[in-house]
């Protein structure tokens, strides 16, 4: 069936793709302009019918963005409710397939739930490596020919789905390979998941990509990034703080991990920010103003007309510098 022609703001968000992924994850440019190619394919009908609009395979070290870049395409093309995600943590054992796609003919499982009534999203099937060997022929199916039977026997078309697995294989000896360049790193990393995957499946996966670990440069690009987001957050919910010039290098020496990714960046920034806002509102302040370092060990809020409240950073409650 001919596609529907693409209007103007369709247009423009396609040409805006790579700049919007780049803007939003940061340090992995290369793998971003590769998956922003098979989505714009895929959103142009330029693919097989009877197949996934697209399919990835986002391999490197945890924290480094390939579960946030499927949530930033989902959101940016499809919108909020579009991102069906799977735990394969969850899908380990002999019963998996049972709680995937039904135990009788009166079910249709988690993956029946999601897909069922949605006409389009992206099923995110995170550390597929811990897959059930049963859950595999599921992903062959539905890889293969765009489709899924569920227990109760009805088949859902997952065409307007894209599908994405992610990976940490071969992932703790990517980090050990510190003077290594990325090239020799991506080919080892591909090799090992293409001895480990079955070759049926790894095949028609359209798009493998090696996500690259962070350095302190882009991890500090990050911190910015997430800091924004998160006083942008607080302000929606009545808390505005201004910022001081070392709060980001405070938080940055409070997060920063050069194995684990932007992720404790994450919960450093949502932690000490969200506690100091929490002390101020305890003390009957508004949990606005200034945020604020003090004698580089304390992170706190001040008002104008208020005296100030600290709040230490657990590390330096311990004794730790």
């Amino acid at each position: 069936m001919k596609p529907d022609p693409i209007t103007e703001t369709r247009r423009e968000l396609l040409l805006n793709l790579e700049a919007h992924l780049i803007e939003n994850i940061r340090g992995q440019d290369t793998a971003l302009v590769r998956m922003a190619s098979v989505l714009r394919r895929g959103e142009l009908g330029l693919c097989s019918p009877h197949r996934p609009k697209g399919s990835f395979l986002l391999l490197g070290p945890t924290g480094v963005g390939k579960t946030e870049s499927t949530v930033v395409f989902t959101r940016y093309l499809m919108g909020d409710d579009c991102l069906f995600r799977f735990d394969m943590s969850e899908y380990q054992t002999q019963d998996s397939l049972s709680l995937l796609l039904g135990a009788d003919s009166q079910e249709r499982g988690n993956l029946g739930r999601c897909v069922i009534g949605a006409e389009k999203g992206t099923l995110l099937f995170d550390e597929i490596e811990k897959a059930h060997p049963r859950i595999m022929d599921v992903f062959l199916q539905i890889l293969d020919a765009g489709r899924v039977t569920f227990a109760d026997g009805f088949t859902a078309d997952l065409s307007s789905f894209y599908i994405v697995f992610t990976s940490n294989i071969a992932s703790s000896e990517l980090l050990d390979w510190q003077h290594s360049s990325f090239a020799t790193m991506e080919r080892h990393v591909l090799t090992s998941a293409q001895q480990w995957l079955r070759p049926e499946l790894y095949a028609r996966i359209t798009e493998k990509l090696v996500f690259e670990r962070l350095s302190y440069e882009v991890q500090t690009d990050i911190a910015r990034l997430m800091l924004t987001r998160h006083l942008a957050m607080l302000e929606e919910r009545g808390h505005c703080l201004v910022e001081e010039p070392d709060v980001l290098p405070f938080l940055i020496r409070h997060g920063f991990h050069p194995r684990l990714g932007a992720r404790p960046l994450r919960d450093a920034i949502e932690r000490l920010v969200g506690d100091a806002v929490a002390a101020s509102l305890m003390h009957a302040e508004s949990g606005s103003g200034f945020l604020l370092v003090e004698d580089d060990r304390v992170l706190r809020v001040r008002e104008k007309k208020y005296p100030s409240v600290a709040v230490q950073s657990p590390s330096t409650a311990s004794g730790q510098p």
